[in-house]
């Protein structure tokens, strides 16, 4: 049986304590979505590392990490990346989005993007998921779901043929869906807490937060929890469930 291979499409850079920690993002999406006997190659993005063309056949999924940059944006590598993305629907590879991946593959397939109209939305976030979704009709996973969230833009509008299933009082399109290879998720399934709490701290060092609002947004973490487990379930199904 042909080992199943999948990519990850880093586009942040690695802070030195997600490094020394938790080896990079790239291991924690491994640790969240790796089983044995599969393959996990990591490609920079953000840093100007691309998959080569006629590899991407080979691969059975790809996931797009969050980023400090917008997908609104016209970088080189953000130009490219749209790009790519096009070209794996068309080869109808299974494309898993976080944050700005979401953000991202909503923009490249034709969808809008930028500043959230309510600012940041920093924190444990509840999702209310669509139930009549085929991605959730295998799974006994609840409709209301709880995240962490860090992000200040979001998708305006979706482009055609894509259904949204998942809302927040904050975000309308918290999840999407493109056919049944392609799945959006605003959130952080990925994040652990401890990540959060670093990520505020440097968001505020670099002036993007106030100290104050950081610190709010650190109290209210203590109230409640993400449900890591379900999230796990979920994006393992997709990525996973029909390959």
């Amino acid at each position: 049986m042909a080992t199943k291979r999948f990519a990850v499409l880093l586009c942040a850079e690695d802070s030195e304590y997600v490094k020394k920690k938790y080896g990079g993002y790239f291991g924690v999406f491994v640790k969240m979505l790796g089983e044995e006997g599969e393959a996990w190659d990591l490609f920079r993005v953000a840093a100007g590392e691309f998959p080569a063309d006629d590899s991407l056949a080979g691969y059975d999924g790809f996931v797009i990490t969050g980023s400090c940059n917008d997908a609104h944006g016209d970088d080189p590598w953000i130009c490219r990346l749209i790009n790519l993305l096009r070209t794996l629907a068309s080869l109808n590879k299974r494309i898993l989005g976080i944050c700005f991946g979401h953000q991202i593959l909503g923009r490249a397939l034709g969808g809008k993007t930028g500043r959230g109209k309510s600012g940041w939305d920093i924190g444990i976030t509840t999702i209310h998921v669509s139930s009549s979704s085929k991605l959730f009709s295998s799974l006994k996973i609840p409709t209301a779901l709880s995240v962490i969230e860090c992000h200040r833009d979001e998708i305006y509008e979706l482009p055609a043929k894509a259904e949204v299933i998942g809302r927040s009082e904050k975000t309308g399109i918290e999840m999407f869906m493109y056919g049944d290879h392609i799945l959006g998720i605003q959130g952080h399934p990925e994040y652990t807490k401890d990540i959060l709490l670093h990520l505020i701290d440097r968001l505020a060092q670099r002036k993007l937060i106030t100290d104050a609002y950081g610190e709010d947004m650190k109290s209210k973490l203590e109230e409640g929890e993400a449900d890591r487990e379900a999230w796990k379930r979920l994006c393992i199904n997709f990525l996973k469930g029909g390959l």
